[in-house]
């Protein structure tokens, strides 16, 4: 595990220890168990098991470790829970976002956005076979596009435009302005960074 994950990993488990676990449960779409002191968390349409006491995460189904960065976003996701605010339903991208979106946004369009054109700009209709391992469900945007619930409160969209002779491959991925009370800017970041990668990832293999 590299320091800089290590320490924000470590981090969050204090952080979370710190709040009472039953509000959390009243303000997030979680499961609290305080017999056992596990949260159970739904991450792409998989339910991951949170253990408080020994700081352990694993998926419910086969008891498989996530990577680690998908292991902080679910942590953050608990340590910033509230309720939900209501904002309008709309898609917006990384540079919308407040604290740092904007500055972010250059690095992020980098290391997600150009994988996901290299790898669909000129087979758009992958995105939908690939984005259905994760859940993800046709949209109407683009040439092809998908919506993903990285949490039940957290949707993301991936929208891909086929390039030709002509005109130039592009993509996005954006989200709804209520994440910015939902995560920390870093992790919508690296929300954002793990879908990407999922879907490069899914067609590599």
């Amino acid at each position: 595990m590299e320091t800089n994950y290590r320490i924000a990993y470590d981090k969050y488990w204090q952080d979370l220890k710190r709040k009472v676990p039953e509000e959390i449960a009243t303000q997030l779409a979680v499961t609290y168990d305080r017999d056992t002191r596990q949260f159970i968390v739904t991450f792409f349409n998989t339910e991951y098991i949170l253990e408080c006491d020994n700081e352990r995460i694993y998926r419910k189904s086969d008891g498989r470790v996530p990577e680690i960065m998908a292991s902080i976003i679910m942590l953050n996701y608990l340590v910033y829970s509230q309720v939900p605010l209501k904002t309008a339903k709309k898609w917006v991208s990384l540079k919308e976002i407040p604290n740092g979106g904007m500055l972010f946004y250059p690095a992020f369009h980098k290391s997600s956005i150009i994988g996901l054109i290299e790898t669909y700009g000129h087979q758009p209709q992958q995105l939908l076979e690939r984005a259905a391992t994760l859940g993800g469900q046709p949209a109407s945007f683009g040439d092809a596009s998908a919506t993903f619930q990285a949490f039940p409160e957290i949707p993301l969209c991936v929208i891909i435009w086929e390039g030709d002779e002509e005109v130039r491959a592009n993509a996005t991925l954006l989200f709804e302005p209520s994440i910015e009370h939902m995560l920390h800017i870093e992790s919508v970041i690296g929300l954002g960074m793990y879908l990407a990668r999922k879907l490069q990832r899914q067609v590599l293999r």
